[in-house]
């Protein structure tokens, strides 16, 4: 596997040319794609609306700043110590923006787009009302996009590698960074960089690796990986980011087809795997403010509906729903295997703990044993006493399990 997938990195900078020689020569890698049964048109047939959107400028780089991207292999005196050991970083093919960051992101009303299949997975993010969705099927060839929602500047960056999403606010004491894919691994998690002083950071917590900027942090937003037609049902004046993103690539297609089996072993991820699970079993991680951490088991997860555990020192509740699909399973990211939809909250409205449990009915929704409310998996109160009611979110990342034990050797598993 680890051949194959070194090789699908590198189309990752590719078009369709990079794509069709490697399916040429990886049948065995390549599984049988499961169809969706919906009303999605081609992309190019599609009269989706535009709409137009406003971003936040960006700082100009501070070319009197040493970068950190240029000199990680030899670190300078005058920045910054690393924050970790460079020496485990590797090189996953790419240079530096050899995957392309999206910097300059359009956006279809969500009402009018009719090419997403209703599993289709899209990265879905809410800043001071502005609701946003980003299908994988893109973002698994950019793995960042810089934009400015609800006023506030953030970047949204999916690492196909660890399967994980995190979306962080990108001013800093003022300054509005933007990202890009530096082409370096950390613990197989993509490696960022701001543009603005070339800092390298750790995509998966928010941490500078090595830099100008060693000793910021990022501050996190929660997001959700959704199915399309869940989404935009909640959503419907919602905005979409198109595939109009300014580079030619195969959208649509899954450069890592297979890479997310249980049984498959995670790409140039040197460490030692804690023996609980495999590498690539899927789990949702939760940081509470305290520091302490939690692993939720998606296969326990997903029996279960609703699971409720402490992280540190709080209460957190997890729910589960159907109707995402995977984004690393066949050689197409519509059509994967339905790995459902997480989200994390904190179980407290108004001051009283509430109790959680599936639905009786059998629908995917959730109730509260207290008022017998209904809320969906985006926190919402959508029927009963509490309509309305939003529950707070914790930060939380589907990942692999191998990837959330790395950064954090000290976490707890859910009890479920």
């Amino acid at each position: 596997m680890v051949p194959v997938i070194a090789v699908l990195i590198l189309a990752a900078c590719g078009g369709s040319d990079d794509v069709a020689r490697i399916e040429s020569g990886t049948d065995d890698a390549v599984e049988e794609v499961q169809q969706v049964d919906d009303d999605s048109v081609e992309y190019s047939e599609s009269a989706a609306v535009l709409v137009e959107t406003e971003q936040v400028p960006s700082a100009e780089r501070d070319e009197s700043l040493p970068s950190g991207l240029a000199t990680f292999g030899d670190p300078l005196d005058e920045l910054p110590p690393p924050t970790i050991d460079l020496g485990i970083l590797r090189s996953g093919g790419p240079p530096p923006d050899g995957i392309p960051a999206i910097d300059d992101p359009t956006f279809h009303d969500a009402s009018t787009v009719d090419y997403l299949g209703a599993n289709d997975p899209v990265v879905a993010i809410e800043v001071n009302g502005d609701a946003r969705a980003y299908p994988l099927e893109i973002l698994i060839w950019h793995e960042l996009v810089n934009d400015t929602v609800g006023g506030v500047p953030v970047s949204i960056a999916y690492c196909p590698l660890c399967n994980s999403v995190t979306v962080y606010e990108r001013e800093i004491d003022g300054q509005v960074l933007d990202f890009g894919v530096s082409g370096l691994l950390y613990n197989s998690s993509l490696v960022m960089y701001d543009r603005q002083t070339e800092t390298l950071w750790s995509h998966f917590v928010g941490e500078p690796l090595y830099g100008a900027l060693g000793e910021a942090r990022l501050v996190s937003l929660p997001s959700t990986t959704v199915g399309w037609a869940t989404w935009v049902a909640e959503n419907p004046d919602g905005l979409v980011l198109t595939r109009d993103t300014g580079n030619s690539r195969e959208y649509g297609r899954n450069p890592y087809p297979g890479y997310d089996d249980v049984n498959s072993e995670p790409f140039l991820f040197e460490g030692a795997v804690d023996g609980r699970y495999t590498a690539m079993t899927r789990v949702v991680g939760v940081e509470s403010s305290d520091g302490g951490a939690a692993a939720f088991p998606l296969l326990e997860l997903r029996e279960a509906r609703v699971v409720t555990d402490e992280v540190g020192s709080e209460t957190a509740v997890a729910f589960w729903v159907p109707g995402s699909g995977s984004a690393l399973d066949g050689s197409e990211v519509s059509g994967g295997v339905d790995v459902g939809t997480t989200g994390v909250f904190s179980p407290v409205v108004d001051g009283e703990a509430l109790t959680f449990r599936s639905s009786d009915d059998g629908s995917p929704s959730v109730v509260d044993d207290e008022t017998g409310s209904t809320w969906n998996v985006f926190g919402t109160a959508v029927d009963g006493e509490l309509t309305g009611t939003q529950l707070d979110q914790f930060v939380h990342i589907d990942t692999f399990w191998f990837a959330w034990i790395a950064f954090h050797p000290d976490s707890a598993i859910a009890a479920v």
